[in-house]
Parts: C-alpha cells; sequence; structure tokens
C-alpha cells in the first residue's frame, strides 16, 4: 500500500508541476506576497479591497473569535485588526467576498462532518473607511440549501447586482448555489443549486466586473464566463501545489491571487483568465438554470489522485479542526 501510494503521489506531482508559477515575493504587492501576521495560520479565504489599494481581507477557518484581517500585499503585514459583533461564536470560516458599495461578505459555511449541520451562516458588514483594529457590527443570515446540508469552502458575490452564491465542495464536483430572495436577517435564507462546477472547490471569485468568475481546488482551477448567470467554461487554471484555500481577482481584475493555508503562507499571483471584458451582457448578474455541457473531462485526471495527494501532502489537518 504504502509502494502503491508513493507511485501515485510522484505521478500526480510530476504531472501536476508542469506551469505551476515560481514562489511569490513578499515585497511585489500585486505580484504576490507573505502573510507574515502569526496569528493567521488558516488563511481560508481572500478578497481585494476597493478602497485601500494593495490590501487585501483574509481570515482563519478557526480562530479565538470573530476576526478579520486586513494584510498589505506590498510587505505582507496585518494593518488592521476588525473584530465582528452582532455575529455569535463563528464555526468555519471558509471565504469572504467584496460585494457592491463596499460590504464585505463572511462565509462561515465549513462543514468538515460532510453536511451534518442544517444550517450556515454568512455575515455582512462594511468595509472600515480608515484601517485601523476596531470593531464593526455585522448582519448575520441563516442559510440552507433547498436540497440537504452539505459542506462548502466558497462564497460569490456578484459585484453588480450584489447577489450571494456558495459553491459546496465535493470531491466529484459540486454546484453553484443562489439565494432565492435578497438575503433576509430576520428568518432563514434557502440556497438552491443553478450550475454544475466540475471541480472539488476550495474558494471561487468573481471578477471586479463580473464577467467572469474562477473557482479553485487543491490541484486546479476552472475560469467561467458568467454568461448571463448560465456558467460557460472559459480556461483551465493553474493552480500552487499545496492546501491551496483561497483565490481573489486584484482590484483591478488583471490578475489572480492565491493563497495557502499554514503559518508565513504565500500568496501567488498570476494573469488573469482572459475572458469576456465589462461590456459583455455576462456582467449583468442574472441567475440561470445551466451550464455549459463542458464534461471537465481534462479534470478528471485530477479527482482520480487528489485524494491520495492530500493525505500525502496534508496528513489529517482538516480531521484536527474543531467542530464548534
Amino acid at each position: 500500500m504504502r509502494r502503491s501510494l508513493a507511485a501515485v503521489l510522484s505521478a500526480a506531482a510530476a504531472c501536476l508541476l508542469v506551469g505551476l508559477a515560481p514562489p511569490a515575493s513578499a515585497a511585489d504587492g500585486d505580484e504576490g506576497f507573505t502573510i507574515k501576521d502569526p496569528r493567521i495560520t488558516e488563511s481560508s479565504g481572500l478578497t481585494a479591497s476597493r478602497q485601500h489599494p494593495g490590501i487585501y481581507w483574509t481570515h482563519n477557518d478557526q480562530d479565538t473569535g470573530a476576526y478579520l484581517y486586513a494584510v498589505d500585499s506590498r510587505t505582507g503585514e496585518t494593518v488592521a485588526t476588525v473584530t465582528m459583533t452582532g455575529v455569535g461564536a463563528p464555526r468555519d470560516v471558509e471565504g469572504i467576498a467584496m460585494g457592491p458599495g463596499n460590504q464585505l461578505y463572511v462565509g462561515d459555511i465549513g462543514d468538515n462532518l460532510g453536511g451534518s449541520w442544517d444550517h450556515v451562516w454568512v455575515y455582512k458588514l462594511p468595509e472600515p473607511e480608515e484601517l485601523k483594529d476596531q470593531s464593526v457590527r455585522a448582519t448575520q443570515y441563516v442559510v440552507k440549501y433547498a436540497d440537504g446540508p452539505r459542506d462548502a469552502e466558497s462564497i460569490l458575490v456578484h459585484p453588480k447586482t450584489g447577489r450571494v452564491y456558495l459553491i459546496d465542495k465535493n470531491e466529484d464536483g459540486g454546484h453553484l448555489y443562489a439565494a432565492r430572495d435578497p438575503l433576509s436577517a430576520s428568518g432563514t435564507n434557502t440556497f438552491e443549486p443553478v450550475a454544475p462546477i466540475d471541480l472539488w472547490a476550495t474558494d471561487a471569485a468573481f471578477s471586479p466586473d463580473g464577467a467572469q468568475f474562477v473557482v479553485r481546488g487543491y490541484l486546479g482551477g476552472i475560469a467561467y464566463d458568467w454568461n448571463d448567470g448560465k456558467p460557460r467554461r472559459l480556461e483551465r487554471v493553474s493552480v500552487p501545489l499545496g492546501q491551496g484555500e483561497s483565490v481573489s481577482y486584484s482590484a483591478d481584475g488583471t490578475k489572480l491571487m492565491l493563497g495557502m493555508e499554514g503559518a508565513g503562507s504565500p500568496v501567488e499571483a498570476q494573469g488573469a483568465p482572459a475572458g469576456a471584458g465589462s461590456d459583455s451582457p455576462s456582467a449583468k448578474g442574472g441567475s440561470g438554470a445551466s451550464a455549459d455541457s463542458d464534461d471537465g473531462s481534462g479534470l478528471r485526471v485530477e479527482y482520480v489522485v487528489i485524494g491520495a495527494v492530500a493525505l500525502g501532502l496534508f496528513g489529517v489537518t482538516r480531521l484536527r479542526k474543531r467542530r464548534s
């Protein structure tokens, strides 16, 4: 068994290292940086500030409080820590996204027990105009899925409409889920599947113009044209090999920023996928019911080895996370 596993890992690494970008430097800003804050050991989401050039918001998936960190990509240093108030104790915070009006959306949507929680939460708060340590009141939304509980790590907010989307994390591929209505803080918000996503998704992000979005996993990614809410696959995206947990477009939309989990974690930069521009009809932000018929066969080989690679490279990290 050991010999077989080693062979699979070696073959996977040999195939998947092709085309990976070199390690990034902390001094390069949107060319890549390293998160230096020793408190940030499980960076699981990333989103670019619109108000503060070069600033990226991140968070731990498990933390001692409801914290968000503003990291300066030019230095890798944390320049502000925000404590969310008005929410309960976070359970498994896996994603963050910037919405219209400089509103931050935080996805407390992870479920390491494979969909055992009957609800999860999304938090919304205004991005602070001043970068300093402070408390900011957030709105908490209760979220359920129309087809039952599931694990998810990806939250997207369309930059034009403000509609919130989630992608469940499934080894065989998941679905893009959309809220039925604008989110309500007074009741349960039901999310319905609207399009298949052919990837074991760990994060996703819309481009700043809303014309496309990218989904990433541990071993690869896919760029989609938004296509009026009927996602159409554009191209594959290379990602750094390892426990890749986050993706964001740069504020100007020219770069993809690909983050990792762990202490002193790097964020690599690469050119954003080519595709529809801001004048495309795909930027309108509708919610469709089907996706392009591309079956994603080019990624299926990665699915065959991803479990073994995850076992060999990540060990039992995910199983050690607290349940609450």
